[in-house]
């Protein structure tokens, strides 16, 4: 059998990968006379080679023609969101009516929550997994506290019941089966940001749906990394950034989805000019007449400058595909699985859900020996040019990215984790 832990098995890999060529289409960060291992696309992609360009035909065509740039750039700003609506549509599997490029996650997150949570005294609830990030946290008891409710009895935050603090899917059934006819609206994860856990988006919108639930996903560490299928979930909405797996540039602008039963269905939204019907924008007309779909959902003019390196990031996506993505991250992410598990188990245990199903990029892995140890380890990684994340209190991130992630690079990290606690004895 090959030696998975040498380096002849990591570059044969590396050399066999049909998505090669797309590392260089990124700008590896350098580290010494060499370049980063970079595992941190979970917090902020790479910067696509194409992007600064993107950027600079934005800058010249305002130069050129000033406000003219509206009608005659390239393309017109007028509708510069639209030629990110197919690329987004491809990586969300959504319709492109259902999805736009606007504003920031928690601000869409919000302005969704207006028209998709609509509680009542019977049925006041959300639920949300314990442990969320801190801001969707914020937002959904911000959300119970502007209606009146108490997040004390009104925010239902659902514990781990899997070894590393996961959900299992029996957790949520039996969660929406005490609590749904209280709960107004599901917002769930699709990758849990800090244990790695991915979740199936279509079953946890048919259980919440069957309760009477709306249903809404914060797709942050989903978009660009899942191969989802949004439309055909059937959830309501979803809102994810474009910083992280999507490479759009650091505060890159956010997405939104929202399911195409709504795309005309007069839901009750807070408006703004831009999400005003395109035709009949320019009358200036007193009434907001709603554009279809997520469109109408927008608020002000898009910042041209902040879209720009996006379209370079989706135009790499829509080369390599959803599918084949996904399929040579289940392989890193697998290669690494294994690779932890054989030669670095009394160091790292890994709390990422095995089955590849249940992950995504991401594993996270926790340092047995505690704190202090962890972040020694951590600040030994980074001192030798292998960069993941730290997350309080013992827990390391490492997200192979398949864009531009390779197995060696995999290799590498393993080996200096291994060399690390080798010093220690």
């Amino acid at each position: 059998m090959t030696d998975i832990f040498s380096e002849h098995h990591a570059l044969a890999q590396d050399a066999a990968d049909p998505l090669r060529r797309f590392r260089s289409e990124f700008l590896i960060p350098p580290h010494g006379d060499g370049e980063l291992t970079y595992f941190v696309g979970n917090s902020l992609g790479l910067q696509p080679r194409g992007a600064a360009a993107a950027v600079q035909a934005a800058m010249d065509d305002w130069a050129r023609l000033g406000v003219e740039g509206h009608f005659r750039g390239d393309p017109p700003w007028m509708h510069y969101h639209e030629h990110l609506r197919d690329g987004l549509a491809e990586v969300l599997g959504a319709e492109p009516i259902e999805v736009t490029a606007m504003n920031t996650l928690s601000v869409n997150l919000h302005l969704l929550m207006v028209s998709f949570y609509r509680p009542t005294p019977e049925r006041p609830a959300i639920l949300i997994e314990a442990g969320a990030f801190p801001s969707d946290r914020h937002v959904a008891e911000s959300q119970v506290l502007h209606h009146g409710f108490d997040p004390a009895t009104d925010l239902i935050e659902l514990q781990g019941d899997e070894p590393g603090g996961t959900v299992s899917m029996e957790a949520i059934e039996r969660c929406l089966a005490e609590h749904g006819h209280r709960i107004a609206l599901v917002l769930w994860p699709g990758v849990q940001y800090r244990t790695g856990q991915a979740f199936d988006i279509a079953e946890i919108t048919r259980l919440a749906r069957a309760r009477g639930c709306a249903v809404g996903f914060d797709l942050a560490h989903a978009a660009g990394n899942l191969h989802l299928q949004m439309h055909d979930s059937g959830a309501d909405f979803a809102a994810w950034c474009n910083y992280k797996y999507m490479n759009g540039s650091p505060g890159a602008v956010a997405g939104a989805f929202v399911h195409a039963r709504h795309a005309e269905a007069g839901l009750p939204r807070f408006a703004g000019w831009w999400g005003h019907d395109k035709h009949t924008r320019f009358q200036m007309g007193p009434e907001f007449v709603p554009s279809p779909g997520a469109d109408g959902w927008q608020l002000s003019n898009p910042p041209i400058l902040g879209m720009a390196p996006l379209r370079a990031s989706l135009a790499l996506f829509q080369a390599a595909g959803m599918p084949a993505l996904r399929r040579k991250s289940e392989q890193l992410t697998g290669y690494l699985h294994a690779l932890v598990g054989e030669h670095l188990a009394d160091t790292l245990e890994i709390l990422t859900p095995p089955d590849p199903a249940r992950r995504g990029a991401q594993l996270s892995l926790r340092v047995r020996a505690g704190r202090e140890a962890g972040r020694a380890l951590f600040e030994h990684l980074s001192a030798n040019g292998v960069l993941g994340d730290w997350r309080e209190p013992d827990v390391i991130r490492i997200s192979p990215a398949p864009l531009y992630n390779r197995f060696i690079d995999v290799l590498r990290f393993v080996t200096c984790v291994q060399a690390w606690r080798d010093t220690r004895g």
